[in-house]
């Protein structure tokens, strides 16, 4: 019964720095493959970045790559989405989802999902 909920979130100017949380609870964490999506009003969700077990493999999108860093904190039972020279086209609701079993970028992979936490990027 793993839960995830996500925190971090809020507005910040174009070229700024946010970081983004996501808490876990019950369930086995250090066990979880994990995620992060995100959803832009009128837009498909879309894969952000992944990060393995032990954090041994990292993936992100082109859209992303070089300026976010995935990783994770099993001790604390957290995944973090350090996001820098952030620009308008990353706003959107970002939430982080986890999987028992192998994932990478479809959606459909991850069992658990957090209700997500607007990011809003000003110019």
């Amino acid at each position: 019964q793993v839960q995830l909920v996500e925190s971090g979130g809020g507005l910040v100017q174009a070229g700024g720095s946010l970081r983004l949380s996501c808490a876990a609870s019950g369930g086995t964490f250090s066990t979880i493959n994990m995620g992060w999506f995100r959803q832009a009003p009128g837009k498909e969700r879309e894969f952000v970045a992944r990060i393995t077990w032990t954090g041994g493999i990292t993936d992100y999108a082109d859209s992303v790559k070089g300026r976010f860093a995935i990783s994770r904190d099993n001790a604390k039972n957290t995944m973090y989405l350090q996001m820098n020279s952030l620009k308008p086209e990353d706003t959107a609701v970002y939430y982080c989802a986890g999987s028992g079993t192998i994932a990478r970028r479809n959606e459909r992979q991850y069992n658990y999902w957090g209700p997500g936490t607007q990011v809003t990027v000003s110019s």
